[in-house]
C-alpha cells in the first residue's frame, strides 16, 4: 500500500545460510519540480488512477496561493475534491481532518500548503491508507518529500509516521511567493543533513545500528548542492527556489531509503526540538537546525565554518540573537539536547553536555556573544 514506511526483515536463522534479509522502499512515483507545473495537478492525478473522489486539505493563507486553485484544477477535469482549511499541525487537528476525509469518502488526498499542512495530510493518508500528492506553498524544511510528520501533542512535538507522497508537485513560481525566510530556513535544514550522517556512523560504529550507504549518500549530496549553490539563493528570485528544490526533495527521498529519518536528523535535530521546549519564541525548525549543525559540527571536529559560511550567505541564521532566543535558552537547550530522543545516539552521547561544556560550545562557535 502506497504511504507506508519501508520494513526490514532481519535474516532468518537456519543451517542452510538462506539469506532472508528484506526491505520495502515507497518513493513518490512523479516528482514535477518548475514553473507553473501546479497546472498539471489533474493530469498527475489521472496518471496515478485516482478515482474521482478526494480532498484537498490547504490552510487559510495557502488556500488563497494554491489550495483553492488545486480543487478547481480537479474540478475542471472531472474531479471532486473539495478543499478543507486545517489548522496547525496539532494531533486533534489530524483527528478533525481524518473525520472529514472519511466522512467526504475521499479516496486519495492532496496537501497544498507549507510544512504543517502537508504533515497532517500525510498522516490522515497513512491512517486511512490511501495516497496523496503534496503541493508545496514554502520550502521550509524537508518534510515535502519524507515518510515523517511532526504533530504537536499537548506541550511537545512528536515525530510521526505518515505517507510517502506517491506524488510531488513543487511549483516554484507559487513557493516563490512565500517569504524568502523559509526557503533559506529549508536549505538550513537540508545543510544540517552533514552532522545528521556524521552522528548516524557514530551510531554504527558504537551501536552496530543499521546503516544505508545509498541513504547517507542522498542525504550528503542534498547538503553539498545547497553548499556549493549558496550563492545562488537570493530572494525573490525563482531560480533560486528552482536550485533549492531539487537537494530539499531528496533529503525526503532519503529517508524514505533508510525507512527512518536518521539521514537528516541527529544531535542538531535534538537541539531544535529542545529549543522548542525552553525558548518563549522558538524560531523556524530549519533555521534552528542549521545553527545546531554548527555547534555539533564542533563536537565533530569537522569543518563547522564551511557550514556557517553558507548559512551566511543564503540569509539563513546563525547565532542566537538572529534565531530570537536567549544564550541562556541557547544553553538550556544543549544540555537538554541528548533527552529528548534517546533511543537516538548521536555525538551528545548518552549523559549530554554540561552546561559549563554547553556554554563554551556556544560561544566557540559564535552562537552565543
Amino acid at each position: 500500500m502506497a504511504g507506508h514506511l519501508p520494513v526490514t526483515r532481519e535474516p532468518l536463522p537456519g543451517p542452510d545460510g538462506v539469506f532472508g534479509k528484506a526491505k520495502g522502499m515507497v518513493f513518490p512515483r512523479l516528482v514535477l519540480a518548475g514553473h507553473g507545473v501546479l497546472q498539471d495537478l489533474s493530469d498527475t492525478c489521472r496518471r496515478l488512477g485516482f478515482p474521482a473522489r478526494g480532498l484537498v486539505v490547504t490552510g487559510p493563507k495557502t488556500a488563497l496561493l494554491a489550495g483553492n486553485r488545486a480543487a478547481e484544477i480537479l474540478r475542471g477535469d472531472g474531479f471532486d475534491a473539495p478543499t478543507v482549511i486545517a489548522g496547525e499541525a496539532t494531533a486533534a487537528e489530524v483527528d478533525r481532518v481524518e473525520a472529514i476525509a472519511r466522512d467526504a469518502g475521499a479516496r486519495y488526498l492532496v496537501g497544498a500548503g507549507g510544512g504543517s499542512k502537508i504533515d497532517i495530510t500525510k498522516v490522515v493518508a497513512a491512517r486511512l491508507g490511501i495516497p496523496f500528492v503534496s503541493v508545496p506553498t514554502s520550502a521550509a524544511h524537508d518534510g515535502i518529500s519524507s515518510p515523517r510528520a511532526s504533530i504537536r501533542g499537548g506541550e511537545s512535538i512528536a515525530s510521526t509516521e505518515g505517507a510517502v507522497p506517491i506524488g510531488v508537485i513543487a511549483d516554484t513560481e507559487v513557493i516563490v511567493q512565500a517569504p524568502y525566510r523559509l526557503l533559506a530556513s529549508g536549505c538550513a535544514d537540508v545543510i544540517s543533513n552533514c552532522t545528521a550522517v556524521l552522528d548516524w556512523r557514530l551510531a554504527v560504529r558504537l551501536r552496530s545500528e543499521e546503516y544505508s550507504t545509498t541513504a547517507a549518500t542522498l542525504s550528503e549530496y542534498a547538503a553539498q548542492e545547497i553548499i556549493d549553490h549558496a550563492s545562488a539563493i537570493k530572494p525573490n528570485l525563482e531560480e533560486s527556489v528552482w536550485i533549492a528544490i531539487r537537494p530539499i526533495l531528496v533529503g525526503g527521498i532519503a529517508m524514505s531509503v533508510a525507512g527512518s529519518s536518521r539521514p537528516c536528523s541527529g544531535s542538531e535535530h535534538l537541539f531544535s526540538h529542545a529549543l522548542d521546549r525552553v525558548a518563549e519564541h522558538p524560531s523556524l525548525h530549519g533555521e534552528q537546525c542549521g545553527v545546531g549543525a554548527i555547534m555539533m559540527m564542533y563536537l565533530h571536529g569537522g569543518d563547522w565554518r564551511r557550514l556557517k559560511n553558507a548559512l551566511v550567505t543564503i540569509g539563513a541564521p546563525t547565532t542566537a540573537r538572529e534565531l530570537g532566543v536567549s544564550n541562556d535558552e541557547v544553553t538550556r537547550a544543549l544540555v537538554m539536547a541528548h533527552s529528548i530522543r534517546p533511543e537516538r545516539y548521536t555525538i551528545l552521547g548518552d549523559n549530554g553536555l554540561t552546561r559549563e561544556a554547553a556554554e563554551r560550545l556556544a560561544r566557540i562557535t559564535g552562537v552565543v556573544e
